[in-house]
């Protein structure tokens, strides 16, 4: 299990205890990396892009999901990068698995009080809104009764909460996972 280290300063003395992240309710999060919730195929696709997409001008007509979809590529690598950029495939072990997962929200809905109650958990910042959007297995789907109340799109967040494999489609994307969301708090290191 990967555990959260702490870093204390007592006396003078460097002390660093290794601790598993816990909430107030006992619940026990294992803290996780966003591609540890992918498959280690479309991890590997992911990370040896095609050498072509070197020359495409980011921002460009051709810098978009659907343009490099409607491509007919021929190379294995290419059609493998290609497939992962919108693989629902995951990783089965994290369903029902209570974890802690740095991220930001993009809103998809909010109540009468301007507080977020659907939204998605992107790695990083702009996801769904100003870029494509990640991979489905980047994305987790959070349904809040009370509502998040967010100040800015720019504030990333810790969250904890047990994880769900089912697909939910919204027109800003596609998540592989659900996210039950227990907790929340500004992301600090």
């Amino acid at each position: 299990m990967k555990v959260a280290a702490y870093v204390f300063i007592a006396s003078g003395i460097l002390i660093v205890s290794s601790a598993p992240a816990v909430s107030a309710d006992a619940q026990i999060y294992e803290d996780i990396d966003w591609t540890e919730l992918m498959p280690a195929e479309d991890l590997s696709a992911l990370l040896n892009r095609p050498a072509f997409l070197d020359d495409i001008a980011d921002g460009s007509a051709q810098d978009a999901l659907d343009s490099f979809q409607q491509r007919q590529l021929e190379d294995e690598q290419a059609q493998q990068y290609q497939a992962a950029l919108s693989s629902t495939r995951v990783i089965q072990g994290f369903d029902g698995k209570a974890i802690r997962i740095p991220g930001f929200i993009v809103p998809l809905e909010q109540n009468e009080d301007k507080e977020v109650t659907r939204f998605f958990i992107v790695p990083y910042f702009g996801a769904c809104l100003h870029m494509p959007p990640p991979p489905p297995n980047q994305i987790l789907y959070v349904e809040s009764e009370q509502g998040i109340t967010l100040e800015n799109l720019y504030d990333p967040y810790w969250f904890e909460g047990v994880v769900s494999i089912e697909q939910k489609v919204d027109a800003m994307g596609t998540s592989a996972y659900s996210l039950s969301l227990d907790n929340y708090a500004l992301y600090e290191e």
